[in-house]
């Protein structure tokens, strides 16, 4: 009786230093998250202001604290900018005492980041940029790369329609980092199935006339345009594409559209449309009660990156809790170990090289004869498993 007597106290000392230690270890006595992005400019409707709704609703639903101690929420416009999104992390990490860095649209931007993430040790969860390079050439075990990329996006919609007898492409690319690694990426895919890539454009981005791009995609003899873009300038591309009679002379194939891009065409110029989506708000009645809310505070349903941004929150938070500490080498650990599991994260991992693999969606634009309220944008055509549309771990990037 004395020995069980003991082995309890003992017990519940541990839990109290436990508990203790979980308060001391976390630094500055509290958790401060930044979220960076585009908030203006091509990318403002695919991240922006909506990953900041986003994250401040997980925050919300997680109860505001942690640890006992209040969680707090800065935020910033990149412009777009490499420099100046490293310049505004630098500060946030060397002066505000900020612990993790989301949102993160433009590839470019993201890489110039998370160089200042690594190097100080902080978590970035990349909710909204593409480039693959973040768990290839750019690996880091500071990130957590979580709502889709290249690889997933060619994938997922370049291959089905080269299987469907569709060989001869054409690329009209964003002339950054983002756009470069998805032409590669779906050059591959395409030479892979037994088609050829006859040509491609680069247009730098925030290209505003597509009329010169659009005359080469015509001549090229192609049978697919891939436009190797997203936000803005997708919209632009498209439709001048329609303007100029492309879409009636060969296909057009998105390869990064997001809803509220979608939403602003034409369903005459965008219906039937194949593209590939991590999270479509109409999914399922846990997506269509967390967008409901979203819709509420921000105005329009939620593009993916907003999901992703909410999801990997969420997911980090709780990692903070279990692991009593927010030390980025404990909680990332901890983030790996355990699978996300929420309304936008389906059979769900996060693999030792920071890539979460998880559902994507084929989905078609839908006709406007179709669309039973404005917001029915898309249709989900079938479900591309993880293991399908994500790249395998490279042994320099297990980060165990």
């Amino acid at each position: 009786m004395k020995l069980m007597n003991k082995t309890l106290l003992s017990a519940a000392m541990a839990v109290a230093l436990t508990s203790t230690a979980a308060h001391a270890d976390l630094s500055d006595d509290k958790v401060k998250i930044g979220v960076l992005a585009d908030m203006g400019g091509v990318y403002a409707d695919v991240c922006g202001k909506g990953c900041l709704t986003a994250v401040e609703m997980a925050v919300e639903d997680f109860g505001g604290s942690v640890l006992g101690k209040k969680i707090e929420i800065v935020s910033a416009d990149d412009q777009n900018k490499p420099d100046v999104g490293s310049a505004i992390v630098r500060e946030w990490i060397e002066s505000k005492e900020v612990d993790v860095v989301t949102g993160l649209v433009a590839s470019s931007v993201t890489g110039a980041v998370t160089k200042v993430t690594t190097d100080n040790k902080k978590i970035a969860l990349i909710a909204a940029s593409a480039s693959n390079a973040f768990t290839t050439k750019a690996c880091s075990p500071y990130n957590a790369h979580w709502t889709y990329n290249v690889v997933a996006l060619a994938n997922g919609t370049v291959k089905p329609i080269v299987q469907q007898g569709k060989k001869k492409w054409f690329f009209i690319t964003a002339d950054y980092a983002f756009g470069h690694a998805l032409e590669g990426i779906a050059s591959k895919v395409i030479k892979a199935e037994g088609g050829e890539v006859v040509g491609a454009v680069r247009a730098p981005l925030g290209t505003t006339d597509f009329s010169s791009y659009i005359l080469q995609a015509q001549a090229s003899g192609a049978e697919v345009v891939g436009l190797a873009n997203a936000g803005a300038d997708f919209v632009n591309s498209l439709k001048t594409a329609a303007e100029f009679g492309l879409t009636e002379m060969m296909d057009v194939a998105g390869l990064l559209v997001f809803t509220p891009n979608a939403k602003s065409l034409d369903p005459a110029i965008a219906g039937g449309m194949l593209t590939t989506t991590g999270f479509y708000w109409d999914r399922d009645e846990e997506s269509r009660e967390w967008s409901a809310r979203f819709k509420e505070r921000q105005g329009v349903i939620p593009a993916m990156p907003h999901a992703g941004a909410y999801s990997a929150t969420m997911h980090y938070l709780n990692a903070v809790k279990a692991a009593g500490t927010d030390d980025s080498d404990t909680v990332m650990k901890l983030m790996k170990s355990t699978k996300p599991d929420d309304f936008f994260a389906k059979n769900a991992t996060l693999r030792s090289d920071g890539r979460m693999v998880h559902d994507m969606y084929l989905v078609r634009i839908t006709k406007g004869s179709e669309r039973k309220s404005e917001d029915d944008i898309f249709k989900i055509e079938s479900v591309i498993p993880g293991d399908k549309a994500f790249a395998p771990v490279l042994p320099a990037c297990d980060f165990k």
